[in-house]
């Protein structure tokens, strides 16, 4: 009686583990766009890193007088990365795709206006965006709208984290 209880318990474990392994939520999966229920801690302290900022598109990247770099910030385990871009021609930016950007309520990113000096001087007023950063190390889905109107969906990653001294 005793063997076919503990066989019992056992069984009864192993089918909660399954389940567990199986549906039990992914913690790596991106943030839902404004309700972090499903964005997991960042996998470094918080801080202030120089992190590479890579892109899929010729058109949405990093100015080039910051040679492919961005600021990343972690505070209270949110990843935060700030991408200077090369001009104000992008409008708005969203974590996510440019069909959920379209949707009613989605956090659509607005963006500061910074001065970037190049290699030879010269100064240009371009636009930079805070865009919350999923994972690292990992494509991510990035919408951008630029002065045209319509939705553009990018594939980026933040890679590298080095910190800030």
């Amino acid at each position: 009686m005793r063997a076919r209880r503990i066989i019992l318990v056992l069984l009864a474990l192993v089918m909660v583990l399954s389940l567990t392994a199986c549906g039990g939520g992914n913690n790596s999966t991106p943030a839902d766009n404004g309700n972090n229920s499903n964005e997991a801690a960042a996998p470094i302290a918080d801080g202030t890193y120089t992190v590479d900022f890579k892109t899929d598109s010729t058109m949405f990247h990093i100015n080039e007088a910051l040679k492919g770099k961005a600021t990343l910030t972690v505070k209270d385990g949110k990843m935060t990365v700030h991408v200077v871009l090369v001009s104000k021609s992008i409008l708005n930016l969203f974590q996510g795709t440019a069909e959920d950007a379209q949707k009613t309520g989605a956090a659509i990113l607005q963006p500061t206006e910074e001065e970037v000096t190049y290699s030879d001087g010269m100064k240009e007023k371009v636009y930079a965006f805070d865009l919350p950063v999923p994972y690292l190390d990992e494509e991510f889905d990035c919408a951008i709208i630029g002065t045209k109107g319509k939705w553009y969906d990018h594939k980026v990653s933040v890679s590298n984290p080095e910190p800030v001294k």
